[in-house]
């Protein structure tokens, strides 16, 4: 079996780096008393070398525990069974072979070698259950192994200083790692969203754009059936509309297309007019927080008008805070009776802002109504919906109805 390189530090993300400090910090510790206890508590007779390898293997067990708390932190499953019981015996074992019966030897320091190895191995769990029966057991060590009055209590004071170091070690790892994890989520989702914001710019400019190009080509078809000379000044004006089609769609892909209203409304009025349709416009004044809502409203309400209806006039209003489209060409099967992408897609957009739109049947008429708070947005930033998918109202309804 070929066995990998370990990797340098260098090599290593932040997170790796931390957890590689947290773990090797607490090794060194554990290790470090393992070394002051077997030059120091260790006798010089002919037991010192059993004694001492007793010691290195109670530390070794310790670690093997710490580290498969740590995998598994900041759960408590699946339980690291083996190197709990493990660890346990060697240390019930090495308590009753040198603790409590071998001479020469500090039995103090022997309870707290083995004090800080199962505070240490298995105290990293989670868990108040595991976290009692550690700090009692090394309570029953120390008071077996010194004094019976207050022995108990310094062993579970330093049981529980050890716990404590040791959680607060895997809690600020934890934290780093979580850190990270929201780090790589929220590129992710930056990603997304303006895949989706792209996506929304490209059916809201483009969708418009070829609506009017199939209106005006259906147009010059049928001048040209009747031999109109008309039809090659329609087809000009489909080929103006086909050229700026693709000057946005450059824009578009370029990142240099922000939303303008005045551009927007300009925009409208020459594609509706091009496509016969006439167009009412009484716009007051829009708060400029506005704006690049208002002309998303514009860019679907006008879309929709071309796509899905036989108007011959469209209205576009603003007054007390609410962007009206109304157009007298309701169609009989309209698309609002199906669930669609642009509406829905709109109200999501504005929802997260504070922003309602509303779509129905007024009359005769088919209206879409988006009321725009005076406040202003309530964020700079719009992000889609997590909610399930909305359906668009139908133009059945005798009264618009809110699109969430």
């Amino acid at each position: 079996m070929k066995l990998r390189r370990p990797r340098r530090w260098s090599e290593l993300s932040r997170v790796e780096r931390v957890g590689l400090y947290t773990r090797q910090s607490l090794y060194l510790v554990l290790w470090g008393m393992c070394g002051g206890f077997v030059l120091s508590a260790a006798p010089s007779n002919g037991r010192g070398t059993a004694i001492a390898a007793g010691a290195v293997v109670i530390t070794a067990l310790g670690s093997i525990a710490l580290k498969a708390v740590m995998e598994i932190y900041p759960q408590t499953q699946p339980f690291p069974w083996r190197e709990t019981v493990a660890l346990s015996v060697a240390c019930a074992v090495y308590l009753g072979a040198v603790g409590l019966t071998a001479e020469g030897v500090d039995r103090a320091t022997v309870a707290i070698l083995i004090v800080a190895n199962l505070a240490a191995g298995l105290g990293g769990l989670p868990d108040r259950r595991y976290t009692a029966a550690v700090t009692l057991a090394c309570a029953v060590v120390v008071g077996l192994s010194g004094d019976p009055m207050f022995g108990p209590v310094i062993g579970a004071v330093v049981a529980a200083f050890v716990i404590f170091t040791v959680r607060a070690s895997l809690w600020l790892y934890g934290i780093v790692a979580e850190l990270d994890a929201a780090r790589h989520t929220q590129a992710r989702l930056a990603v997304a969203e303006e895949r989706l914001r792209f996506s929304r710019d490209v059916h809201d400019v483009l969708g418009r754009r070829l609506s009017t190009i199939a209106v005006q080509a259906e147009l010059a078809a049928t001048l040209a059936g009747r031999g109109d000379e008309r039809a090659a000044t329609q087809m000009m004006e489909v080929r103006q509309v086909a050229h700026d089609a693709l000057t946005e769609a450059r824009e578009l892909a370029r990142g240099y297309r922000p939303t303008s209203l005045s551009q927007e409304l300009e925009g409208a009025r020459s594609l509706l007019r091009s496509a016969g349709i006439e167009v009412g416009l009484e716009i007051d004044v829009v708060p400029r927080a506005w704006h690049e809502a208002a002309g998303w409203v514009v860019r679907e309400g006008v879309t929709n008008v071309l796509r899905h209806s036989s108007a011959d006039l469209v209205r576009i209003s603003y007054q007390d805070h609410e962007l009206r489209i109304e157009n007298d060409g309701l169609a009989e099967n309209p698309p609002g009776a199906t669930e669609g992408s642009g509406l829905r897609g709109l109200g999501e957009r504005l929802l997260p802002l504070g922003a309602e739109v509303e779509a129905g049947r007024d009359g005769e008429n088919w209206v879409l109504v988006a009321r725009l708070p005076g406040t202003g947005p309530l964020s700079a930033t719009v992000t889609p919906s997590t909610e399930g998918a909305h359906n668009v109202p139908s133009l059945s309804s005798s009264e618009p109805r809110r699109i969430p």
